[in-house]
């Protein structure tokens, strides 16, 4: 057998072959698991119960539950909820050829401004003024973009271990939360009052803790030990005086103080199994609260203030055996495990919807329709239910109305609500009205990202960017070989925007760019609610038709 020797020892061939393989088999296996972890993410959304014959990645209500946003493969889509018979589209920008797939779609209350990202660019957020069809910025992270919150005074970018708060008016990066623990789902949660500017999010992947952050004064708040498993779910209050939450058992949800993280609800949302919760959401009065998870059954609870419950304002109802009952775990609370009596003293669910579906992400919301409070549940299977809520006596809610959400006319069905199937086709004449949010979750690869404190120049997204250097249409070869990796702030080059001025074009910028300032007053009116002047959906040069209209 042939051998050669290296030092002073022979070595065979065989044990150079093996030694190959071995590496080669462990380089193969590190590529591997870099390419299970970086598609992972880019199919979670499909992991939690996405249909795929719907089309549809995303679903949220804005603020204020007054729109849904919607993302699909073909772009996205902006419905109004004013009324419970008709849908009407607000906005669809999957009639251009450049749309993308998206999946997380913001809209900031009755505005214009949306915040969208694309799982084809899933670490690249676009602010957008969908009014006037421009793209007013873009900022590129170092990882995949798994939430986007928003409101009045902040923008929050939540990626698996950092979260970055940016100034809404002109997208500054104001602070970043580095190595948060692992959050692959993007959990967090933004108050959408300005004034009690609240930030949530876990605080471990272990137990379920809730770190709660001025995001206005940028430093820790306070901690709140909520659960013993990990966090599934965060909502606050309308005015951010309150945070509930879900672990990911799912049988118990509980509502805290913000200032002192003091517990104020405890409600059992079931004993028999353990459930993965989708969400949850105060009405807009904070009277309620609902949830939804993969079960068929969305639970609503009436946050009542506590009262002093005691036999002398009905002194016959305590002769009765539930009389007995509670004054026997009563005197005996000393004595039983705290489980136990946690359990007696947890609330039960006022109210409950049982939906046609199960095991599919989804997202509910309460809201004022037409002065009636209703229950909203929109699935990724590509329908907006509307249930009725009754106030007074709780109990099931009856199915008033169920809307398609891919643009297609809606199926006449025995449970629809008077009135004719719209033809949701059409464009909206009606008046703009606010845009409706959730979460949503998508994960990726990782790239190089550095956020400024300041603006940066805009550039191109096709442009080199360096100190001083022009816009170059079509781009240089210096400007392929050498791509930006920095933080992007700029206007599309393919996207409509407006002309830039004389002295813009004499400093060296290309006219398809915004200055500064320019860009300051872009986010200014895209911010406002509602816009100027309001919306005019019935003339073609202020707002173009969803579609062309047939009489």
């Amino acid at each position: 057998m042939f051998q050669w020797s290296i030092w002073s020892e022979p070595v065979k061939v065989e044990d150079i072959y093996a030694i190959y393989m071995q590496n080669f088999a462990r380089n193969v296996d590190v590529l591997t698991q870099g390419l299970k972890a970086g598609i992972s993410g880019l199919m979670n959304l499909a992991n939690q119960g996405t249909d795929p014959n719907s089309g549809v990645f995303f679903v949220n209500f804005n603020q204020d539950c007054t729109s849904l946003a919607v993302g699909t493969k073909t772009g996205y889509r902006l419905f109004s909820l004013n009324s419970v018979d008709n849908l009407e589209q607000i906005y669809e920008n999957g009639l251009y050829l450049n749309s993308e797939d998206i999946c997380i779609v913001e809209r900031l209350f009755s505005s214009s401004l949306v915040a969208v990202v694309s799982l084809s660019s899933p670490r690249k957020l676009k602010v957008c003024h969908f009014k006037k069809g421009t793209e007013i910025c873009n900022y590129s992270y170092s990882n995949t973009i798994l939430a986007v919150k928003l409101n009045r005074a902040r923008l929050v970018v939540c990626l698996e271990e950092s979260l970055y708060i940016h100034n809404i008016r002109d997208m500054k990066v104001l602070h970043t939360i580095r190595d948060t623990p692992p959050n692959p789902m993007g959990l967090c949660t933004l108050s959408v009052n300005s004034e009690n500017c609240y930030l949530a999010y876990p605080g471990s992947n272990t137990i379920g803790e809730v770190q709660i952050f001025d995001a206005v004064n940028l430093h820790a708040k306070t901690m709140i030990p909520a659960h013993d498993s990990p966090l599934a779910a965060l909502a606050f209050s309308p005015s951010g005086a309150r945070v509930a939450t879900a672990s990911e058992k799912g049988t118990v949800i509980r509502v805290f103080n913000v200032a002192d993280g003091s517990k104020v609800f405890e409600f059992r949302r079931g004993v028999k199994r353990c459930v993965s919760i989708c969400s949850l959401a105060f009405s807009m009065d904070s009277s309620f609260l609902c949830c939804s998870s993969n079960t068929e059954t969305v639970h609503v609870f009436r946050l009542d203030e506590p009262k002093d419950v005691t036999c002398r304002t009905a002194p016959e109802e305590c002769q009765g055996w539930m009389g007995y009952l509670s004054k026997a775990v009563s005197a005996s609370a000393n004595y039983l495990p705290s489980q136990v009596t946690d359990v007696f003293n947890q609330g039960r669910a006022f109210a409950s919807v049982h939906l046609p579906f199960q095991g599919m992400r989804n997202v509910c919301a309460i809201t004022t329709i037409q002065k009636i409070l209703r229950l909203l549940v929109a699935s990724a299977d590509g329908y907006l239910y509307v249930y009725n809520l009754d106030t007074s006596e709780g109990g099931d809610c009856n199915l008033l109305k169920q809307h398609r959400l891919d643009g297609k006319p809606d199926i006449p069905s025995a449970v629809s609500a008077v009135g004719d199937v719209p033809d949701s086709g059409n464009a909206s004449n009606t008046g703009e009205v606010g845009g409706l949010t959730a979460a949503a979750v998508v994960a990726g690869t990782a790239s190089h990202f550095s956020p400024s404190a300041t603006v940066p120049r805009p550039v191109p997204s096709n442009a080199a960017a360096g100190p001083g250097q022009g816009c170059d249409f079509p781009p240089t070869l210096a400007a392929l070989r050498h791509p930006p990796t920095d933080t992007l702030f700029c206007l599309s080059p393919s996207t409509p925007g407006p002309i830039g001025s004389y002295a813009g074009i004499v400093r060296g910028r290309c006219p398809g760019s915004m200055s500064d300032s320019e860009k300051f007053h872009e986010m200014v009116a895209a911010t406002e609610s509602p816009p100027r002047g309001g919306f005019r959906f019935d003339d073609e040069s202020e707002f173009p038709p969803v579609t062309q209209k047939t009489e």
